[in-house]
């Protein structure tokens, strides 16, 4: 039997990640996709936070301006990657529930009844 191709992302991956199942026992808060993407959205909402306290910081000085000024983009750049880092996990989570099954079928209430 041919092995299957899986283009070099998966080969790397455990095993025991991909086939964990949903209701398994957590050992740490990052075992499941849901788990991390839960908590990129949480540190996503920290920055926001962080950002509009820098926002309403008034500087002393010129150096104290460009300071915050430095700390605003390097949060911006932050939050992009997390944003990124969001929407990927969000991709692998719906990549899994496609290769394993575990999408639940559509209800006949989202099917379009006038057709």
């Amino acid at each position: 039997m041919p092995p299957k191709q899986t283009f070099g992302v998966l080969e790397s991956v455990p095993q025991r990640v991909l086939r964990k199942p949903l209701n398994a026992p957590l050992q740490t808060p990052f075992d499941t996709v849901e788990n991390a993407h839960q908590y990129v959205r949480l540190l996503v909402e920290a920055i926001a936070e962080a950002k509009s306290e820098i926002a309403a910081e008034p500087a002393k000085s010129d150096r104290q301006s460009q300071a915050l000024q430095i700390v605003q983009f390097k949060l911006d750049k932050l939050e992009q990657h997390l944003q990124a880092s969001s929407r990927l996990l969000n991709d692998l989570r719906t990549l899994r529930r496609l290769l394993f099954d575990e999408r639940p079928e559509p209800s006949a209430s989202g099917e379009d009844s006038a057709a």
